[in-house]
């Protein structure tokens, strides 16, 4: 890659077919202008969309045909490729269209907005002095909310730190800010968008910094399987969602009697939604459902899974004993921590305390030696006794924190290879200052709206959570 931009520069294109997350990683390490996932399914393309930069393409190919094509249409790419269409044409009755297409191709690449090159070319100190700059000069007028997992260079000029739901409320609070540019990603700025005023713009720096998770579980996909659950179990159901979801899904819940849930008060919700109905549907995080669940009592064998890919049930046993039907979504950082990492750990550091986020596996939760929210988690280790050890399950820039504000305590993550989560580090120096200078300038650069009919359906079901928490 270096050599080819040493001789070309950005003249020509250059495109790498990946077959894996480690791959699409070293393409984007590797800084190429497209990217294609061969192969690749409908789930995994939209984890690998999370991860990808806004200024690079993305294209879908291999195994996909016309059945299977509104599968791969809302996955976020830019390009799917369909070779079934010419496997059985000739070369020569397409060569006569190669030129067009292929203008036409880097025509659509080279209109997508990317980031200026100018931000590239500044120092950090640079960039730093100017986003302090902007902010004296805006004043009372900006807020800037920044998420526990978000990049230390960014944190640096956050008004306030904490997790989604707090920051959205903080943002409501704050009458003065006329701009709230919000520092986490896509599903935070919305609640943040639902609870501030109309006077009040949200604004994302980053429209790629998006959430897996919450992407596993769309409205159709939801619809669906609400039409089919309602079908098999009649109206025996409340939808709860993790507030770490679209705000589309929490409408959904808040038009069908559902309600929203945090980490931190996931017990008290499920304890209330059983007081509504017999059964509840758990959105969009399986392993939030199942831990909380199970630590109310609730046994293994009577949750179920939903699969919205293949868009089945998925139990063994009889079907009335079902009280807990889980979502299959999970969080891509959190389900990398192992049972064999504590194992591990074990052995070699007895003594250490062993701390982890419920959205970790069933099994990893199990294991740890304690399991919480982010606002446990830094609670915990806060008031832990100096110069005891821990071990943390959660996201890297988070324990990295951890480790430098209680330097008298070892503060290590439980999984040593872990990166921090992709997606939040979209958010860098480069695109908030772009976004406070497009402010400066008149721009609103990537506001985050929401109608107002998904807003009222959706503060619907958090005013239900915040009226029993």
């Amino acid at each position: 890659m270096n050599v080819v931009r040493e001789q070309v520069g950005h003249m020509v294109k250059i495109e790498v077919e990946t077959t894996n997350e480690l791959e699409v990683l070293q393409a984007i390490e590797a800084k190429v202008d497209v990217i294609m996932f061969d192969n690749a399914t409908p789930d995994q393309i939209k984890h690998y969309i999370n991860l990808v930069p806004s200024e690079i393409v993305t294209e879908a190919s291999g195994g996909i045909n016309l059945e299977t094509l509104p599968l791969y249409k809302g996955c976020g790419v830019n390009y799917i490729s369909l070779g079934c269409l010419t496997h059985s044409v000739k070369a020569i009755d397409l060569s006569f269209l190669l030129e067009g297409i292929i203008m036409k191709f880097l025509t659509k690449v080279q209109s997508i907005e990317s980031l200026p090159e100018v931000y590239r070319e500044m120092t950090t100190e640079e960039k730093r002095s100017r986003i302090y700059e902007i902010k004296k000069q805006l004043g009372r007028r900006l807020f800037i909310p920044g998420h526990h997992y978000q990049r230390d260079e960014v944190i640096e000029f956050a008004d306030v730190t904490g997790d989604s739901l707090q920051l959205a409320q903080l943002s409501k609070a704050n009458k003065e800010a006329e701009f709230v540019v919000f520092c986490g990603v896509h599903f935070m700025a919305e609640t943040a968008d639902m609870l501030t005023t109309d006077k009040q713009k949200v604004i994302l720096p980053d429209l790629k910094a998006g959430c897996s998770m919450a992407d596993m579980a769309d409205i159709s996909q939801t619809e669906y399987a609400w039409g089919e659950l309602q079908s098999q179990f009649g109206d025996t159901i409340l939808p709860l969602t993790y507030v770490n979801s679209t705000a589309a899904i929490k409408a959904f819940c808040g038009r069908n009697g559902g309600a929203t849930v945090t980490s931190s008060n996931a017990k008290a919700m499920v304890e209330w939604a059983f007081t509504q109905k017999q059964r509840l549907l758990f959105l969009p995080d399986q392993h939030l459902g199942r831990n909380t669940a199970f630590d109310l009592g609730i046994e293994l064998e009577e949750m179920a899974i939903w699969d919205p890919i293949q868009r089945e049930l998925i139990y063994d046993g009889n079907k009335e004993n079902i009280k807990v039907i889980l979502w299959k979504g999970h969080c891509s950082v959190h389900e990398k921590f192992t049972v064999a990492q504590i194992e591990d750990l074990r052995k070699t550091s007895p003594d250490t305390n062993i701390i982890v986020h419920p959205e970790c596996t069933f099994e990893v939760v199990q294991a740890a030696d304690l399991s919480g929210s982010t606002h446990f988690i830094i609670e915990t280790i806060r008031n832990a006794a100096p110069w005891t050890s821990w071990a943390v399950g959660t996201e890297m820039n988070l324990v990295n924190r951890l480790a430098q504000q209680f330097s008298d305590k070892q503060i290590i993550s439980l999984n040593p290879n872990m990166c921090p989560c992709l997606t939040m580090n979209r958010i860098d120096l480069d695109h908030l200052l772009w976004s406070l200078e497009e402010l400066v300038e008149g721009k609103l650069h990537y506001p985050i709206t929401v109608d107002p009919k998904t807003t009222e359906e959706a503060n619907l079901a958090l005013k239900r959570m915040l009226e029993r928490v």
